[in-house]
């Protein structure tokens, strides 16, 4: 009787030693698959870069890349969402950690300084694919969808953080919740980032500095004690 127990204890740790590496394996292969799928739209553009190209840089057959991640839009969903969340999965920009960090804050130049680090962060992952995604927006309808839906949701989360902002009681009273809105989404954007980041050759800390400094000069009450 001992013996079997010790051999079906046996047979259960290798079932799930085995299913361990089997899902270790298949997100590699999704890891492997993105990363390379990446670097062609990046280096090549969204058009020009097909899945059989994407599935022979991952070393893979096409039906693999279909089945673990999907078809090229969906492929470039999810790399625009990974690089908004920093992490191996997309995360809800409610659910960040530098959304949770500013709630938490009561002053808002210290508010203003976790935005401005956490837009550079993000930037210097999203901006490359961003733009890739505005040119072929205009082209295909499915990324076109894409870039309605992202630019919505930046809006809408920009107006949430004008709100957050003027509850503090430190913006100008010159200035409605939609201004502060609008000024904050237009400096957090990927084409202001690469102008200054990638075309000027501005250094990360030189732009998130510059971004807290403008902001605070910008939208805070200058009267308002600190």
């Amino acid at each position: 009787m001992p013996d079997t127990v010790n051999e079906q204890s046996a047979g259960q740790t290798t079932r799930r030693y085995d299913a361990s590496r089997r899902r270790a394996a298949a997100a590699q292969t999704r890891t492997n698959i993105l990363d390379t799928a990446r670097g062609l739209f990046l280096s090549q553009g969204y058009a020009a870069t097909t899945v059989a190209e994407i599935a022979r840089g991952a070393g893979v057959v096409p039906d693999t890349v279909y089945t673990v991640v999907g078809r090229k839009p969906a492929m470039f969903r999810e790399l625009i969402e990974l690089a908004l969340s920093g992490t191996d999965q997309p995360i809800p920009g409610a659910q960040r950690d530098y959304v949770a960090r500013m709630r938490a804050e009561d002053d808002a130049r210290r508010k203003l300084a976790i935005y401005a680090d956490a837009v550079t962060a993000i930037q210097g992952r999203l901006a490359p694919l961003f733009l890739v995604l505005r040119d072929a927006a205009a082209l295909d309808g499915d990324l076109r969808s894409l870039w309605d839906e992202i630019t919505a949701r930046r809006a809408e989360n920009m107006r949430r953080l004008a709100a957050d902002l003027v509850s503090t009681g430190a913006t100008r009273t010159d200035l409605t919740v939609e201004e502060i809105a609008d000024i904050v989404w237009t400096m957090n954007s990927s084409e202001y980032y690469s102008m200054l980041v990638t075309s000027r050759g501005w250094t990360s800390d030189r732009f998130s500095n510059w971004l807290h400094d403008a902001w605070c000069r910008l939208l805070l009450d200058p009267t308002h004690a600190v």
